[in-house]
């Protein structure tokens, strides 16, 4: 009888042992969904700076026609200032969420491992890439299915501040992805 009471009471405890683990994990999924702050595009570009700044210089050069060899120089000027773009270095290791546009950069049969995040449609793609301080470079372990270029997501995981180069642009950031989802208000 001793025994039967005993064997009814482990398995109580492991039941109610069990729910506890059940709810604390549910709590700690949630809390960890709560831990990525969401990010806006505007802060990943330190306050003081100005890219206008560096073109002060040239205002007479605006009513050229684009076949002036001075235009062209214009542009590799313009795009030197805008690939490096400074960062904020209080967002190093930072949990954020940010919504943006992918830019597939590595992908495979078994799905999308890694891509630019960018603020617009388009960007990198149809218009000169926006300076490096408004990409980041997503990397997911798991290979990610169900996105195209230019699908808008959410994608949270870790930010780093790396600079990185490939054919669509220069990133002045990159993360770690945790998750990718298509987009929704939030």
């Amino acid at each position: 009888m001793l025994r039967a009471h005993a064997s009814a009471f482990i398995q109580a405890t492991l039941r109610g042992a069990a729910v506890v683990l059940l709810a604390l994990g549910a709590l700690s999924h949630g809390a960890r969904a709560a831990d990525y702050a969401e990010l806006k595009w505007e802060e990943l570009v330190p306050q003081d700076w100005n890219p206008a700044d560096s073109f002060r210089d040239l205002q007479h050069l605006m009513g050229l026609p684009d076949s002036d060899d001075r235009v062209q120089e214009l542009y590799d000027r313009m795009r030197k200032v805008w690939d490096e773009a400074p960062t904020v270095p209080t967002l190093k290791g930072k949990a954020v969420k940010v919504p943006g546009f992918i830019v597939p950069l590595e992908r495979s049969a078994d799905g999308l491992r890694e891509f630019l995040l960018v603020p617009y449609f388009g960007a990198c793609i149809h218009t000169p890439p926006p300076p490096a301080n408004q990409i980041i470079h997503v990397r997911s372990k798991t290979p990610l299915k169900g996105f195209e270029s230019m699908s808008a997501v959410w994608v949270s995981g870790t930010l780093s501040l790396e600079r990185t180069g490939s054919d669509m642009g220069a990133s002045g950031y990159s993360l770690q992805a945790a998750r990718v989802v298509k987009y929704t208000g939030k």
